[in-house]
Formats: C-alpha cells, sequence, structure tokens
C-alpha cells in the first residue's frame, strides 16, 4: 500500500527496497544520499557519495551530493540571459557565473512527498516542489515533479517533469550524484572505465562556460567513444574533466531513451549504464571535492566520485544554435533516466 501525500516541510530520508537493492532519498533536494547495490558476488555496497543524516546536507556541507540541480542546471553565462523581450539577471554564484539555479535553487529546497510505496513491486517516491516566480531571477511559477522507481531488480528511473505556470521560462533539471561503484569510502575513481555516446563536446572558456562551438573528441583526451580507463589522460585536461558531452552516437534505445554512458570499475565488477532523453551529459571527476566528511567518517578528496549529469547544454539560453531549453507557459518539460546496474 502506498505510503501517501506527506505534506510536511521537515526535511528527512525516506527508504526504497526491493530486495536487491536499497536507496535513500531526502526530500531536501530530492537528493539520493545512499544507493547499495551487488558485487559479482552479491556483496552489497554504497556506491554514492554523502552523509548519514540530512543535517549536513540542509547546512550547506554538500558540494551538490546526490541533488537535483534547477531550475536550470549548470552555468549560465554572467547569470544573465533575454526570454520575450525582457532581460533577466540571476545570482552570480560561480565564478562570473550563475551555476545550478543560484544561491538557493531546487537542490536547496524541502520538497513536499506527494507519493511513497517503500517496498513490494516498484518502489516509488514522488517529490513535488512549486517554484515562485521571481525565485533566484527567474521568471514565473513552476510546478515540478521528481519520481523515484526501482523498476526491476537492480535499475532505478527518474521521471522529473515541470509546468511553467504563467510565463515562458527555461528549464533544464539534472541530477548531481557522485558515483563511485567500489563503493562511496573506497578512494578515487581513476581506475574506473567509462564508455560516453558522445562524438563532441562543447568546449568552454576560461571560465568553464562553452564557446558555442562542437568539437569532435577523436583523437583528444575527451575521447571515450569506446571504453577507457578515466585516470588514462585525465592530466591533459587541466584539473580533471567538466565538460557537456553531445550524445550523438548512441546505437540503441531502452524504452524509448537512448544509452548515454556506461561506467565499470574492475575491482567489484560493478557496471552502470545510464540511459536518458536529454540531448547531452556533464562528466565530473569531482575536481573541487577537498576533504568532505561523508557516511561512516569517510573522507572524501579529489577525484572520489564521479557525476553524470544528463541535461540541456550549459548556457543554452544564450547559444541559439544549442538545443532550446525555454519551456513555454502550460507546456510540460520532461526528462528521464535510468541506471541501470549489474556486475
Amino acid at each position: 500500500m502506498a505510503d501517501q501525500s506527506k505534506n510536511t516541510n521537515t526535511p528527512g530520508i525516506f527508504e526504497l527496497n526491493n530486495g536487491s537493492m536499497q536507496v535513500k532519498i531526502s526530500n531536501f533536494g530530492a537528493t539520493i544520499t545512499s544507493l547499495s547495490v551487488p558485487d559479482n558476488n552479491g556483496k552489497l555496497a554504497d556506491v554514492v557519495l554523502g552523509f548519514d543524516s540530512v543535517d549536513p546536507y540542509v547546512n550547506g556541507l554538500a558540494p551538490y551530493f546526490g541533488c537535483i540541480v534547477g531550475r536550470v542546471a549548470n552555468r549560465i553565462k554572467e547569470g544573465k540571459f533575454s526570454l520575450n523581450g525582457v532581460d533577466y539577471t540571476l545570482p552570480i554564484n560561480n565564478g562570473p557565473n550563475s551555476l545550478h539555479g543560484g544561491n538557493n535553487g531546487f537542490d536547496k529546497k524541502t520538497w513536499e512527498v506527494a507519493g511513497h510505496k517503500k517496498d513490494g513491486d516498484k518502489p516509488f517516491i514522488t517529490f513535488k516542489y512549486h517554484s515562485a516566480d521571481g525565485e533566484e531571477g527567474y521568471p514565473g511559477a513552476v510546478t515540478v515533479t521528481a519520481t523515484y522507481t526501482l523498476t526491476s531488480a537492480t535499475t532505478m528511473r527518474l521521471d522529473m517533469e515541470a509546468v511553467p505556470e504563467n510565463k515562458d521560462t527555461p528549464i533544464s533539471l539534472a541530477q548531481h550524484t557522485y558515483w563511485n561503484l567500489s563503493g562511496h569510502d573506497s578512494g578515487n575513481i581513476l581506475d574506473h572505465r567509462i564508455q560516453i555516446w558522445g562524438s563532441h563536446i562543447t568546449p568552454v572558456d576560461q571560465h568553464s562556460v562553452p564557446t558555442g562551438e562542437l568539437l569532435p573528441v577523436k583523437g583528444t583526451p575527451f575521447d571515450f567513444t569506446e571504453e577507457k580507463r578515466i585516470g588514462d589522460r585525465i592530466g591533459e585536461v587541466g584539473i580533471g574533466y567538466d565538460h557537456n558531452y553531445v550524445l550523438d552516437c548512441a546505437d540503441q534505445e531502452k524504452d524509448g531513451l537512448k544509452h548515454a554512458a556506461k561506467l565499470r570499475d574492475g575491482e567489484s565488477s560493478r557496471v552502470m549504464d545510464l540511459w536518458t532523453d536529454a540531448p547531452g551529459v556533464q562528466f565530473y571527476t569531482g575536481n573541487y571535492v577537498d576533504g568532505v566528511v561523508g557516511k561512516g567518517n569517510a573522507v572524501y578528496g579529489k577525484h572520489s566520485g564521479v557525476c553524470l549529469e544528463t541535461q540541456g547544454f550549459p548556457n543554452a539560453i544564450n547559444q541559439k544554435s544549442f538545443p532550446c531549453v525555454v519551456v513555454k507557459a502550460g507546456e510540460k518539460y520532461k526528462h528521464t533516466m535510468l541506471f541501470e546496474f549489474s556486475a
């Protein structure tokens, strides 16, 4: 029986468990705080970076661990854009840019729990958030929902939807979990192997904002069109990977979603396949994580986790050649991710 709507503004942590995988998710930021899946010997490990309680998230100690970011994920150049003849200014919180929705984006809000079925067949939890007109400088009120569902023994699906009520507005949500398939407390992810179904990246300027070009990855350190070790050429890209890949070479679909990436840990033999309907994925290697004390007093350092944030392209609101992120009033934004684990 579904544990129906809790109209609570109290941040908490809720569980989904289907007997094979166990996921803990907070209504603060719609945040995955723990996700445990088996290795090839059936041994469970928690493969996401995070904290044991909700307090560190609420107190701002998490560098976007596990949350949903919005209203617009990634960077908007100089925190400015124009829409329908009106100029908008957003909070500057990342160098000269506005990042992940501003100072108090969706990751820092307590969402309503609109439905929850903890276990049994297809456990799920649905979160709902109402973003007011003018919140963090964005136009129009928006109603947002995010539903996490354990669709099979070791598969989790995330469905994000948003409807602008009265004004057109940019919307681009992203799920910002840091993955470490060896276990959250096992050190860095440089020995993980990854394949990304993208033959181009959107190269960036000195402030990590896309220039508007599309750069072929062939022959560069960004080429993961075939599976490679993350650490092989990471030293050639500055402090690490933090780039948007154009998902332009998917060769298969699942549930109407295209293959975005495959992440593999040789030690545990855990594999995560990621599927999405978004046009891009931010491949980020935790370059700025520095001595964060997380679950069980594990200390997370640089490259302790890898993020695979499917998304609209960064700064798309200011780049007419990029896929449009403007959603018209009354229309529906949809973004689905499928996380498929195996060993």
